[in-house]
């Protein structure tokens, strides 16, 4: 791994991609309970690309969050950028997260952004005016159209975030409430979009259509493939509502 660990660029803030290694079995079971194992796994696939994609260009440090110590040789093969490893704990994703947070922070960074892998619709410029937010308020947040978050960052470090709603509806107004609540000032950015459920594509394949960037052409293609194979699954006497897509 290279020793150098940030780049030059505008911002101080740290990107930290938290991921898991694409496998049958893991990740996107909620797509493969409606498209079988072998799509979701490429949709996860090309969902981390498209991650991949977004951080190649990130001006600051970068942290990439496997999901534990046996991925982290896989995680050092993912870009060729400086960046520094560190495997998620054991917990639940708000333990994870805030662990991973005070790791990233010994490193001498007050600044921590975090995204995942299933946001497409995130692009350089959202997360640099998330760094760019951190200037002045301390917590801010990109929410997610199903009521997660695409993106959270800050610049004092997090409270206690394992007993917040992880994978529900809630959890946008939930982490910010707890915010405000510990008396930390909170910017929202305008929302985005992940996916999780086959609802989710509908969304991804219009919010995709004149993204030009390799990797979310690629994941496009991956997403009407599914759809269509979904509204045939159907038939006809199907409609598109009934299968949550297009």
């Amino acid at each position: 791994m290279s020793q150098s660990l940030s780049v030059p660029g505008r911002t101080s803030a740290a990107l930290v991609l938290f991921c898991r290694r694409p496998a049958p079995g893991i990740g996107k079971q909620r797509l493969a309970r409606a498209l079988g194992e072998t799509r979701a796994l490429a949709i996860a696939t090309a969902l981390l690309e498209c991650a991949l994609e977004d951080i190649a260009d990130w001006p600051g440090a970068l942290v990439i969050s496997p999901a534990c110590e046996e991925d982290l040789g896989w995680a050092e093969g993912l870009i060729a950028r400086p960046k520094r490893l560190i495997a998620q704990p054991q917990g639940n994703l708000g333990q994870r997260l805030r662990q991973v947070d005070a790791e990233t922070r010994r490193l001498g960074f007050d600044r921590v952004l975090f995204i995942g892998s299933d946001a497409p619709s995130l692009q350089l410029d959202d997360l640099l005016a998330a760094g760019d937010a951190l200037a002045e308020a301390d917590v801010v947040l990109i929410p997610a159209a199903d009521g997660g978050v695409a993106l959270m960052g800050s610049r004092t470090g997090w409270p206690d975030l394992a007993g917040l709603p992880w994978s529900e509806a809630a959890l946008a107004d939930a982490l910010e409430r707890d915010c405000r609540a510990k008396g930390c000032t909170v910017v929202r950015l305008a929302s985005s979009y992940d996916i999780d459920e086959v609802q989710d594509l509908a969304r991804a394949v219009q919010a995709l259509g004149e993204d030009l960037r390799p990797a979310r052409k690629r994941l496009r293609l991956l997403l009407v493939q599914a759809s269509d194979a979904i509204l045939a699954s159907v038939g006809q006497c199907g409609t598109a509502q009934q299968a949550g897509v297009r």
